[in-house]
């Protein structure tokens, strides 16, 4: 039997699983760590945390699983997206990484904007310049802390460094790299007039690959630092979406998937770098087999569910933790007793302010329609559909732009639960999926290890062989109907408070 290792870097932890030629989860273990924030808005991690993190794990699932270490014959990277990770001349980290949600580039994106032109920057990167990118990060420590850039000889995203530490070799792949503001979509290379236009010396970037290839192998050091054999292949990887997407098996035109975890996202596959002029969603390379993606993020998706929990249902987080129950459970049973359109109640949830569409950080929360016959019960389904409103918008903006698909696949923590996924299906109107194999990311990552060495065909066949669908939920007519007005009403909303939400900003 042959195993494959999936490392998934994540912002609260590393997860590490090692998995079957067949997809089985064998062994697992995660390890957390902090989050350093120097300043409010700021985000920041150490490195050396998610190579302790890596080490850790890596040996624990290896002795945990009594496998043989020269039987595991691959090992692949799911990452969190766009953190900047800055190393010297000997390969040393020269800061902390400034992570993805951190919130200090605003000045330094309107730079990158005005030099290259909102419009061409689109053109070539298919995006906008946003605050989680990492150009911007490059420009604040090029502004702020010029004897840190000074010092820089190589910049890598945080799963290529990962990746360095057990390889030795530098290197970016196409799905990740897609999150820098550097990269042409439609060549998955550096582009030249981007990087010539900000002034950023071409060296300090590695070479972009696709995910499967094999970047190194595991050293000496790494080996026993690990318990993996040393010289076992260690494949590019993939940014955490497209990970996600591989190990739900979105790999292939007409399939999508709608994640509900801290953020919302829906993300479909695309056979062509397609993207939105006013950049309204965001179109990124995927590791399926040279291909491409278009999604929307809705910035407070579960953190809503979250919020509204922690300040307004603390009776039944005490019952679910006596009873042995996950709260959310408890509270979702409530929220069905409500109609659809929780008595005319309508929720923005832009807590955090909004992405997709809106690209507005200054938009705020907005319970609409609040009255004196409101409970608690009445704002808890109106967090709920107000989150799958947000989505629907990005929805509408992928058909506009011809990326159909004809079913989605729910993962994260809402595609858990049964009476979120038959609200997703109601609103969007189409049916929902499940997967069986709930690892996600890590088996994404263990899939494209097993395409780079040689144990699968490709990405698309691969996950044919591998992840199993469960029978959908199919939208219901009546609700949909229903819905509509309370959707088309929410939509009327940001633009007729946009005003007073930048007013509020300034007092």
């Amino acid at each position: 039997m042959k195993y494959l290792i999936g490392i998934d870097l994540g912002t609260s932890g590393t997860k590490t699983v090692l998995f079957d030629e067949s997809g089985i989860a064998k062994s697992w273990a995660t390890k957390e760590y902090p989050l350093y924030q120097p300043q409010n808005g700021w985000a920041e991690q150490d490195p050396a945390d998610w190579w302790d993190a890596c080490t850790v794990t890596l040996k624990k699932v290896i002795s945990e699983s009594g496998v043989n270490p020269k039987d595991i014959i691959g090992v692949g990277f799911s990452g969190q997206m766009h953190g900047l990770v800055m190393l010297d001349d000997n390969g040393n980290v020269i800061r902390n990484s400034i992570i993805w949600c951190d919130g200090r580039t605003a000045e330094e994106c309107a730079e990158i904007t005005e030099l290259v032109g909102a419009s061409r920057l689109i053109e070539i990167t298919a995006n906008p310049a946003m605050i989680s990118f990492t150009a911007g990060k490059i420009f604040w420590v090029r502004n702020h802390e010029p004897e840190n850039y000074k010092r820089c000889r190589h910049i890598l995203l945080p799963k290529d460094y990962l990746r360095y530490m057990l390889t030795g070799t530098y290197g970016a792949e196409a799905s990740d790299a897609s999150g820098m503001s550097l990269l042409d979509i439609k060549s998955r290379s550096w582009s030249k007039e981007v990087i010539e236009k900000l002034e950023i010396d071409p060296l300090l970037l590695p070479d972009v690959h696709e995910s499967h290839e094999v970047a190194g192998h595991i050293t000496g050091e790494a080996a026993a630092l690990t318990g993996l054999a040393e010289g076992t292949p260690v494949v590019y990887g993939s940014g955490d979406n497209s990970a996600a997407a591989v190990g739900t098996g979105v790999v292939d035109k007409g399939k999508a998937f709608i994640t509900i975890g801290t953020s919302g996202v829906l993300y479909a596959h695309s056979t062509s770098a397609a993207y939105d002029a006013a950049g309204r969603v965001n179109t990124y390379c995927v590791s399926a087999d040279a291909a491409w993606a278009v999604f929307g993020c809705a910035l407070s998706s579960g953190m809503s569910l979250q919020w509204l929990r922690n300040n307004f249902f603390l009776p039944e987080m005490k019952a679910a933790e006596g009873l042995g129950q996950d709260s959310y459970d408890i509270m979702t049973a409530q929220a069905a007793r409500v109609p659809i359109g929780s008595n005319r109640l309508i929720f923005l949830p832009y807590l955090m302010g909004e992405r997709s569409p809106l690209l507005d950080p200054n938009a705020r929360a907005v319970f609409f329609g609040l009255s004196a016959i409101h409970t608690k019960y009445d704002m808890l389904r109106s967090v709920m559909e107000g989150v799958i409103f947000a989505l629907r918008q990005s929805l509408d903006i992928l058909r506009e732009m011809g990326v159909e698909f004809s079913e989605i696949c729910a993962t994260g923590g809402g595609g858990s639960s049964a009476f979120w996924r038959q609200m997703i299906a109601d609103i969007f109107e189409l049916p929902v999926v499940t997967v069986q194999n709930r690892e996600g990311p890590a088996l994404g990552a263990a899939i494209l290890a097993g395409v780079g060495t040689g144990l699968y065909p490709s990405v698309s066949e691969a996950c044919k062989e591998i992840i199993k669908i469960n029978p959908a939920q199919y939208p219901i007519s009546e609700n949909a109907d229903k819905y509509k007005p309370y959707y088309s009403l929410y939509c009327d909303l940001y633009p007729a408070m946009k005003s007073g939400f930048q007013t509020l900003a300034t007092i």
